[in-house]
């Protein structure tokens, strides 16, 4: 699984270091490192329910090594999981030379006969996308009603027949990514994996088939923790965060 070699890659190549501080908000988890680095993942609040205890690990994370916290990658409790996943981006999620500024609309080629498959629906970028390529197909977890969003279920099916795929780093999480990017690139010219969740890997993802990694680096950790703990989603990051690309050549 993907995220078993992203979890072994980091415990060889990352240096050790301790949570200075954890934050599991109702949009985003964050998590601070000793060294002032953070990192954020998707916290799936939608399987929250009263009464019950959302992360069943090991407590206090506050002092616990990295090497330790990066075992809840790939659990199937999706809280621990996004732990594991924010641990990963606050340890790599920094700028290098490879790394481009901006949305990833901005550096992805498209065209106009583009039939482009988003594994997510990231609403601010429907739109754009509508007047740039021929087709567009949602394939959303959740229900929605509107023209193009497919179930989930059929990203499966349709992605082989796309030009571009978008990704949500999301899967990474509830454990879809593998079967996701299998999928993808059967014909996709470019598969984009894309949104706060993505870790900066190209180790990684290169050998994979992936072709862009669209994800951001967070420069005012205070601000963003805080952000976190007041149930904030992307529209709050702006000033906290940065937005790079990193085009992998495959």
């Amino acid at each position: 699984m993907i995220v078993q070699q992203i979890g072994e890659y980091l415990l060889k190549n990352a240096p050790e270091r301790k949570i200075a501080d954890l934050r599991i908000g109702l949009i985003y988890t964050g998590v601070l490192l000793d060294d002032g680095k953070a990192g954020v993942a998707y916290t799936f609040s939608e399987n929250f329910s009263e009464g019950h205890s959302f992360f069943t690990g090991s407590r206090p994370v506050k002092g616990r090594s990295t090497h330790e916290v990066l075992r809840y990658i790939g659990s199937s409790n999706l809280v621990e999981a996004s732990v594991g996943i924010a641990t990963v981006n606050a340890l790599i999620n920094q700028e290098k030379e490879e790394t481009q500024g901006g949305d990833v609309l901005d550096v992805l080629e498209l065209k106009e006969t583009d039939r482009v498959g988003m594994v997510g629906a990231f609403v601010p970028m429907i739109s754009h996308l509508k007047a740039r390529v021929r087709e567009l197909l949602i394939f959303e977890l959740h229900d929605r009603s509107g023209e193009g969003i497919l179930s989930a279920e059929k990203a499966f099916r349709e992605l082989p027949r796309c030009d571009v795929a978008l990704i949500t780093s999301t899967s990474l999480i509830n454990g879809t990514m593998d079967l996701l990017i299998e999928a993808a690139v059967q014909g996709c010219r470019d598969v984009v994996l894309l949104g706060p969740s993505t870790p900066l890997l190209p180790e990684i993802f290169k050998p994979l088939g992936v072709t862009m990694l669209s994800g951001l680096i967070v420069t005012d950790p205070p601000g963003i923790l805080q952000t976190i703990s007041e149930g904030g989603g992307m529209r709050f990051f702006r000033n906290h965060i940065k937005k790079v690309n990193v085009r992998l050549q495959v």
